[in-house]
């Protein structure tokens, strides 16, 4: 039995195999590999597929899952960050690239109609591209990963207008009153029955879903409703991504995301992988020869204008240089629905054959190079922010000291977000002072009377100097994003050698390189949820407390002693610990119900019994260090002990009991092995 396009899409899978792995050789990202696949089936070289408009229209799916999956992960408050970014940020990029693209070519004697046109096609991103870089580099979460999605989104609206216009500039258009105002009420119409249904229907079909306990039912529900939707906003006249996205942020309030998420996933990556591939395949090989420097020097001043046309839509809604050049570089390709566009513009006669083919070649060079461009991003936007603030830099050092920071021995934080806000917290109630940093305009805006808050980019050295890095004791770095917390540790570790460092990533391997550039402390979230997900499943086993905190220690012990390994930077305090590496210092506080209340340290039993060692005690502002064997303990002291780590958690209970309402909170941290 023949299977129609079952020959090629294997013959495509197999060859696309050798392509990605070669190019995994070659440190080359996935996206390049499918890219160059599709080059290789394209009619140009092997010709291996006959029926290409088959293979583009299985990839639209697979752009169409992309859009569902991120609109899952997006929570109610990050949508509604996002509302300024779409609107503001997207018509301004859209607006101020047609304007200038549409001048541009009035100025070469080109129509203002071929100039509009050339205009929306140069304004348009690739969604499907831009979103799976930056998932697969973590960067999805971090400012510029939000600005990039929004503008993409509002592109993605755009996309039915701009079709829509290719007749209206063709002058072939004709639209009566009476069906512009049907179409206007079956959009209405639909759009209100979409969100009746997500208000009263969703929720009770995904409980009866759920119900069954059968994962191919939850499969097809979940691919029901993302296509569903897709075709519904198709036959509206909008994109197919725009509805997948609609529909995943439906779903995205379900308290089952999780799971529909996880099912859909392999789905998703194969219809990309197609997408990727019949981008590919648009090259031609011959025309591209032909016309080889012409395309190359097209390639180049697309990626720059392009740029430089998005950079203001960043800027205006107050995000420094540095967001700006990485989202600007981000967006410099041409995006999958101008493909479409184009199409439409040859049928139309704005186009000649010559002009398609040539901005076919630009298109499928920019989307090859955008992993290369979002790579080389944060580092051009340091050079460049860098650069722009020397001179700001040297006259803010030539101030008057009234200027400086007013904070001494403080605690900066960078980034508020959760983290960032139980750390405000815990230090505004244990009385310790602090300011914050953060890149997010509305953010700051919704806090500034609230807390010590203020906006900019910490990886500028002016703006670390103006919180008073050289006065502090505590920097706390909490962002998503790793090139940006490797810049400023670097810069806030040369303005103050002294200057405590503790940052968070996501992932393990990231650990060591930001202990070499000068973190103290690095905390791997992906370390610490393996440690709370075993601490929850042995506590359902009931297996004591003081056992899974020794658990917990070992592993944080072995873990963080390879990294130290792995590190070449080490000062005073992490040799002494490599050279004992089981022991640690622990702050503790007596608790008035404790039986160590009004014992002193010779009868207490903490080094005979429990293995631990007084070494200072805290009390009433003062410290006492190595303390006498007579000396009394009382209750609400700080005791430092010095012990194994298994020894030091396994004490805890002793020192437990309530404390004094009025007790004065402990500013000592626990040092970390």
């Amino acid at each position: 039995m023949e299977v129609p396009f079952l020959y090629e899409i294997v013959i495509i899978f197999l060859l696309s195999i050798v392509v990605t792995i070669v190019c995994n050789r070659l440190k080359l990202p996935a996206t390049v590999g499918f890219l160059l696949t599709g080059v290789l089936c394209g009619p140009s070289l092997l010709g291996i597929v006959s029926n290409r408009e088959a293979i583009d229209q299985v990839a639209d799916i697979g752009v169409a899952m992309l859009l569902f999956t991120i609109g899952m992960e997006l929570s109610g408050d990050a949508l509604s960050r996002l509302k300024r970014p779409v609107f503001l940020g997207g018509s301004l990029q859209i607006g101020l690239t047609v304007l200038a693209v549409t001048g541009l070519a009035v100025l070469k004697g080109v129509s203002y109609q071929k100039g509009i046109l050339w205009g929306c096609l140069v304004a348009l991103s690739s969604s499907a591209i831009v979103l799976r870089i930056l998932q697969e580099r973590g960067g999805s979460n971090t400012p510029t990963g939000r600005l990039s999605l929004a503008i993409l989104v509002f592109q993605d609206i755009m996309v039915a207008p701009m079709l829509l216009c290719v007749p209206l500039l063709a002058g072939t258009l004709d639209l009566s009153l009476k069906s512009a105002l049907f179409s206007v009420l079956w959009v209405t119409l639909a759009l209100g029955g979409v969100l009746l249904f997500a208000r009263f229907g969703l929720n009770r079909l995904m409980e009866a879903v759920m119900r069954t306990r059968t994962r191919e039912i939850l499969l097809l529900t979940t691919l029901g409703l993302c296509l569903g939707m897709a075709l519904l906003t198709s036959a509206l006249g909008l994109s197919l991504s725009l509805g997948a996205f609609l529909a995943g942020l439906l779903l995205a309030r379900s308290q089952y995301s999780m799971s529909v998420i996880s099912g859909i996933l392999p789905y998703r990556d194969v219809f990309m992988s197609l997408f990727f591939i019949s981008v590919g395949m648009m090259l031609n090989v011959d025309f591209f020869g032909q016309h080889f420097f012409s395309i190359i020097l097209g390639t180049l001043l697309f990626i720059v204008i392009k740029s430089l046309l998005t950079l203001p839509a960043v800027l205006i809604q107050g995000y420094p240089l540095r967001a700006a050049i990485i989202t600007s570089l981000s967006l410099a390709q041409v995006g999958e629905f101008a493909f479409v566009l184009a199409a439409s513009g040859l049928s139309a006669g704005l186009f000649d054959m010559p002009a398609y083919q040539n901005f076919l070649a630009v298109s499928v060079l920019t989307m090859m190079l955008t992993p290369g461009l979002i790579a080389v991003a944060p580092g051009l936007a340091n050079l460049v922010s860098g650069w722009r603030n020397e001179k700001k830099l040297e006259e803010e050092k030539n101030k008057n000291n009234s200027d400086d920071c007013a904070l001494e021995d403080h605690l900066i934080i960078v980034g508020f977000g959760i983290s960032g806000k139980h750390l405000a917290h815990v230090a505004h109630e244990s009385g310790i002072s602090y300011t914050i940093l953060e890149m997010n305009p509305e953010t700051v805006h919704r806090y500034h009377d609230k807390e010590p808050i203020s906006h900019g980019d910490a990886t500028q050295p002016v703006v670390l100097e103006h919180l008073g890095v050289a006065k502090a004791r505590v920097l706390a770095i909490i962002i998503s994003d790793p090139a940006a917390v490797r810049a400023i540790a670097i810069e806030a570790r040369r303005l103050n050698p002294n200057l405590y460092i503790v940052a968070r990533t996501r992932f393990v391997t990231e650990v060591a390189p930001l202990r070499r550039l000068g973190a103290n402390e690095v905390i791997a979230e992906e370390f610490e949820t393996s440690i709370e997900v075993f601490s929850r499943v042995l506590t359902q086993y009931l297996v004591p407390r003081q056992d899974i905190d020794a658990f917990a220690a070992r592993i944080r012990q072995a873990n963080y002693r390879m990294i130290r390994r792995m590190s070449n930077m080490v000062d005073p305090l992490d040799e002494v610990v490599n050279r004992l590496p089981d022991m640690g210092v622990q702050a503790m506080r007596l608790g008035e119900n404790s039986p160590l209340c009004g014992l002193p340290l010779s009868q207490s039993g903490l080094r005979p019994t429990y293995g631990v060692t007084v070494v200072a005690i805290h009390r009433q502002g003062e410290i006492h260090a190595s303390p006498e064997p007579q000396c009394c303990l009382e209750a609400d002291d700080i005791i430092y002990l010095f012990g194994k780590t298994d020894k030091l958690y396994a004490v805890k209970p002793l020192f437990s009991g309530p404390l004094k309402e009025n007790a004065a909170p402990s500013t000592s941290a626990e040092a970390v092995m």
